[in-house]
C-alpha cells in the first residue's frame, strides 16, 4: 500500500481525486461484499444493524484514529459525526421516503379478505424502534456529559462502553436467531471478511491521506478549518450509496436500519474514542446538531409507531430539517 500511495502522489495535482476515488472503491468493495452476507446469517434488521454500520461507518472511525493519534483538532470529530448522523437521520431518509416511501410495516391489503403485516415486518419494526430508542439514548449521554462545554477521558470511556454493550447485544441476537432457525453462518463467512478488511485498508490510507492534504490548506471553504464539515459529507457517500440502492429495491428495514446502525458507530464510538485520546470541547454547531438528531429521531419513532413507517411528505420535512442545520452550522 506504501508503494501505491506513493505511485498515487507523484501525480501531483490529481492526488487529492485519484486518493478519492480509493475512498470510494474500498467502500463500494465493502458494500458488495453484504449482499453475498445478506444470506449467510445476516438478514434484514441485523445485517442493517450489525455489519453495514462497520463498512459505511469505518471510515468515521479511521478518521477519529487519525485526528486522535496526532492530537490534532479534537473537535472536529464531534463535527464530522454531527455531520454524518443528521445527514443519515434527515436527508438519507427523506430521499428514499419521497421517491419510493418506506414503510417497515405494510398497509392491510387485498380483495375480499384483509391481509396484515406478517411476523417478519412486525420484528423489523420493533427492531428499528429499539435502535431507534439507541439512537435517542446515545444521543443525549453525549450532551449530558458535554453539558460542561467538554468531554475527557472518564466520557471516552463511558461512551465506549456503551457501544461495545450495545453491539454485544446484537451479536447474540444473531446467534440466538441462527440456533431458533436451526441455521449457522456461511462457509464464504471468513472469505466476506478479507475482502471487507481489503476493503478496510483502502478507506484507511486514502482517508490518512487526505485528512494530512486538507490540514496544510490554511485558507478557502476546502481548508482546515472546515475538516469537520469536509470529511463528514464525504464518509456519507457510502451512506447514500445504500440508502438509494435499497430504498430502490424495496427493503426499507435495511435502508432505515444501515442510516441509524451508522449514526451509533460516530455516536457514540468515534466521539468516545477520541476523548480517550485527548480532553476537547465541543465546536460550535454541537447544540444545534444534537437538536436537529433528537428532533429527527423522535419524528421517525412516533411515524414508524404510528404509522408503520415514514410518509412520502414526512420525508419533506426530514430535507428541511437538514436545510436548517446546514443554514445554522455553516451559513448564519
Amino acid at each position: 500500500m506504501n508503494s501505491l500511495t506513493d505511485s498515487i502522489e507523484s501525480t501531483g495535482a490529481w492526488a487529492p481525486w485519484l486518493f478519492l476515488g480509493l475512498f470510494l472503491a474500498a467502500s463500494l468493495l465493502m458494500i458488495w461484499r453484504l449482499e453475498a452476507m445478506n444470506d449467510g446469517g445476516f438478514e434484514g434488521t441485523v445485517l442493517g444493524t450489525l455489519i453495514m454500520p462497520y463498512c459505511s461507518g469505518v471510515g468515521n472511525l479511521i478518521f477519529a484514529f487519525v485526528v486522535g493519534r496526532k492530537d490534532g483538532a479534537a473537535g472536529e470529530v464531534m463535527t464530522n459525526a454531527l455531520v454524518n448522523n443528521v445527514t443519515n437521520m434527515t436527508l438519507l431518509i427523506g430521499l428514499p421516503a419521497i421517491l419510493w416511501g418506506l414503510r417497515v410495516l405494510p398497509a392491510t391489503a387485498g380483495k375480499g379478505r384483509r391481509r396484515g403485516p406478517n411476523k417478519e415486518h412486525k420484528l423489523n419494526r420493533l427492531s428499528l424502534l429499539l435502535t431507534l430508542t439507541a439512537v435517542l439514548f446515545f444521543t443525549g449521554a453525549v450532551w449530558a456529559l458535554a453539558r460542561d462545554g467538554r468531554l475527557d477521558f472518564g466520557d471516552g470511556l463511558v461512551l465506549v462502553g456503551m457501544f461495545l454493550f450495545w453491539q454485544s447485544f446484537h451479536v447474540f441476537d444473531v446467534l440466538k436467531s441462527n440456533v431458533r432457525q436451526n441455521r449457522s453462518l456461511s462457509w464464504t463467512l471468513p472469505f466476506d471478511l478479507a475482502l471487507l478488511a481489503a476493503g478496510a485498508l483502502g478507506t484507511y490510507f486514502s482517508i490518512v491521506w487526505l485528512v494530512e492534504w486538507i490540514g496544510r490548506i490554511e485558507t478557502g471553504f476546502i481548508s482546515q478549518q472546515n475538516l469537520g464539515w469536509l470529511s463528514g459529507w464525504l464518509m456519507v457517500v457510502p451512506n447514500a450509496a445504500l440508502a438509494l440502492y435499497y430504498g430502490w429495491r424495496g427493503n426499507p428495514e435495511v435502508v432505515y436500519t444501515s442510516q441509524v446502525g451508522d449514526g451509533h458507530i460516530c455516536i457514540p464510538l468515534c466521539v468516545g474514542v477520541v476523548a480517550l485520546h485527548q480532553s476537547f470541547a465541543v465546536p460550535a454547531v454541537f447544540q444545534t446538531g444534537v437538536l436537529v438528531l433528537a428532533f429527527a429521531t423522535v419524528l421517525h419513532l412516533v411515524c414508524v409507531t404510528l404509522l408503520g413507517g415514514l410518509p412520502r411528505w414526512m420525508g419533506a420535512v426530514l430535507v428541511a430539517g437538514y436545510g436548517y442545520f446546514l443554514y445554522q452550522g455553516l451559513l448564519k
